[in-house]
Parts: structure tokens; sequence; C-alpha cells
């Protein structure tokens, strides 16, 4: 709980509150960045085709009629839709510019340069303050340079499902969009980066964020231990390719995940399980001795996990200093009480999504708006450019810019 001069000194404005962002992205990438930046408080227009974001159909499940996919990263954006594929479109972008701190942008290299809003050529000049991020799959050149780019194939490509996997399975693709998401928040990075220098220089800059780059980055301790021994690394199931007990292990119930990263830890784990001898054994009495025999370890340790319950078990190991826990279904992370406490559910006017990791103390995150349904705010936007009623209604009736026909509902 605040005290009442903790509460006194959060403010309602985020700590980006005043700063625009223009957000031509679709998918995942940079829609996960710019709700971040939302969340914190800028102003996010968010401009899709007339057609929509392709992941307001990427479902079962649907909310109303948009899928859960697009509903997940899209909150506190006004959102229009709008064709940029035609001058008139590409008119109102000019003029949302005009204000604009930050553009977010993943189309195929080359685009905007087609469009005439090249960065260099055409936005720097105009522009001079503009913060450019250009998010895409393989950056602008090199041998792959401007290829279409997508999460699962630069898993593939970055390495990434090669070290996933058991060890006499198939290489698998991680459960959930890694890529996509890490290159969002490396595009998060930059952008307050470059605004952060901005402060010093008075200018912009581009921001260039490749998902190959990013899936490559990942690539910890692998492309490391790589470095250092010059073999290749081999898939290893749950276990750490570097630390033992680091691994999930059966118990009496439920596999518990261990991850015990010091002989401390080790000895703590060795005495609550009640064979202090194991951790004094030399076969396990340091790290390196451990991963030398892993087999016996595992062994040894699940021959006195099966006495156990798993839940109990990791809830008293963890308060003994031992890092463990349960392996968790989403549905329990979810209903889960620190779930909960952490504010990582976010609940209004019948949304739900996944809180902001991020909290600062003095100016946190908010959650003001829904995700928009498509073209939800294309009149109010136009207005607030001062484009005349005349105008709009011969741009709707040219099929350039559109309203919405359904809304995003419970």
């Amino acid at each position: 709980m605040n005290t009442k001069k903790d509460a006194e000194s959060i403010t309602v404005n985020g700590a980006l509150h005043g700063l625009r962002v223009i957000d031509l992205s679709r998918v995942l990438g940079g829609p996960y960045c710019t709700q971040a930046l939302a969340d914190h408080g800028a102003e996010v227009i968010k401009l899709e085709p007339p057609d929509g974001d392709e992941t307001r159909g990427w479902g079962p499940p649907f909310v109303g009629d948009t899928a859960s996919y697009y509903v997940g990263v899209n909150r506190n954006k006004q959102g229009i839709a709008v064709d940029l594929s035609r001058e008139e479109g590409r008119a109102i972008l000019w003029q949302l510019l005009e204000g604009a701190d930050v553009l977010v942008e993943n189309f195929k290299p080359g685009t905007l340069a087609r469009w005439g809003m090249d960065y260099e050529r055409d936005l720097r000049p105009r522009f001079p303050r503009l913060i450019h991020c250009a998010i895409s799959g393989f950056g602008p050149d090199g041998p792959l340079g401007g290829l279409p780019g997508y999460d699962a194939v630069i898993q593939a490509m970055a390495g990434l499902m090669s070290v996933n996997g058991e060890h006499d399975g198939p290489a698998l693709r991680i459960g959930l969009p890694i890529v996509d998401m890490v290159t969002g928040l490396n595009a998060l990075a930059g952008i307050l980066l470059a605004l952060a220098e901005r402060e010093r220089s008075g200018l912009g800059q581009s921001v260039d964020i490749a998902l190959y780059d990013c899936g490559v980055s990942l690539l910890h301790p692998h492309l490391p231990n790589y470095f250092g021994n010059g073999r290749s690394p081999q898939r290893s199931g749950n276990a750490h390719p570097n630390i033992a007990p680091y691994d999930s292990y059966a118990t009496g119930s439920a596999p518990i995940f261990l991850a015990v990263g010091n002989d401390r830890q080790f000895a703590k784990l060795c005495a609550h399980l009640g064979v202090p001898e194991l951790a004094v054994d030399p076969r396990f009495a340091d790290n390196r001795s451990r991963c030398a025999h892993r087999p016996e370890l595992k062994a040894a340790l699940e021959a006195r996990l099966a006495a156990h319950e798993c839940d109990p078990l990791a809830r008293a190991l963890i308060r003994a200093g031992v890092p463990c826990g349960p392996v968790q279904t989403v549905d329990a992370v979810a209903a889960h009480p620190h779930t909960q406490h952490r504010r990582m559910i976010v609940e209004m006017e019948g949304y739900r999504g996944t809180g902001a990791p991020v909290k600062l103390s003095r100016t946190p995150p908010t959650y003001r708006t829904r995700p928009p349904a498509l073209g939800a705010d294309t009149r109010s936007v136009m207005d607030a450019l001062g484009i005349d009623a005349e105008t709009q209604q011969r741009l709707f009736e040219a099929g350039i810019v559109k309203e919405p026909e359904t809304t995003v509902s419970a």
C-alpha cells in the first residue's frame, strides 16, 4: 500500500505524456512496442488499411468480431482506417506527422520511399526532430535485406529452434512469438534512446530494428558457448547447458522446476530433502562436477522428490532460498494471487488484457481505452486535423478512409 505522501506524489500523466506517436505497424512487434508507449502516457494514433490489421482476423477466439490476438496489443490507441497506397491517404499521414514525435512502421523496406516518404530524403529534412522506427525482417540491405520476416521463420533461421526441444527430438518452435515480442521491446528501447539523445541534440534519427538481429541477440548462452568451445550447441530439453541442477524434475505429483545456481543453494536443497551427503559427494560438490554427472544427479534427486507433492514442496523450497517453481498452466497463472497483486491482469469495460510489466513509482502505466474498432477514430482525427466535412465525406465515399462497422465488445 502507498502512504498518503506516496499517493500524492503519483501523477495521472504517464512518463511519456505529451509524446505523439504515429503507428503504421501491424501484427505484433510494432503494436507491442506502441502499446507500451501508450501505456506510459504517449498519444498513439494507429493507422490501419481499410481492411484492417490482419491480426483482427487471427482467431478464434474472438472478442466480438475482433480476434483476441489483436485485442492483446492495441489498447490505449486511437484508430483510423486509411488507404496509404493512395495519395490522398498519404496526405492525411503528412498532416499527422506535422505534430508527431515518433513514427513506427514495419512496411517492407522501400515502401515508404516509393510513396515519397523516405526517411533521409523526405522525412528528415521536413521533420528534423522526428524519431523514425523501421521494423523489418532482415533490415534494408545485405544478403537477405528487404526480404519479409516472420517470427517462426526467424526462430528457425536465427538458431533458436536448433536449441529448443528434447535432446533426442526434433528442433521445435518456442511456444510463443518470442522474436516478435523481443523485437517490440528492442524497438521500444531504441525509440527511448533516440528520444533521450534528442534532448541533447534537438534532432531525431532513424531506428533500424530487424527481427533477424533480435533473434540472433537471444542466443545466450549458446552463441558465447560456441565462441568458447567451437562446438555447435545441442538441444537439452528443459536442462540448462551450463548449470545443474537446472531442469524440471518429477515429484510425487506434478513436475517441479529447480533452478539451482550455486553450491550454497544446492546444499540447501539437499538438506531440505534429507540428503545432505549429496552436497559433499565429489560428483556433485560444484557446478562443474554436477554438469559432468547430470544423469546420476537427476536420479538421486528424483528418488527423494518422489516423496513430495509439487506445490507444497515448491513453496517450502523457494522460501528456504532454493529457486524453484511448479510448472503452471496459463489458466493457473491468470488466477494466481501474485499475478493479481502485481496488476498483471487489466480489466476495464469488458476488456481483459495483460498488464504492463514496467512499474514507475510516480508515473505508473495507465489503462485508458480499449483497443479501437477498425476506423473508430477516423472522423475525430480528421476533425482535429482541420479537414472539412465535405472533404471528409469525399474521402469516405472514395474508400480512402473508413469508419467502424463493428466494435470490440465482450
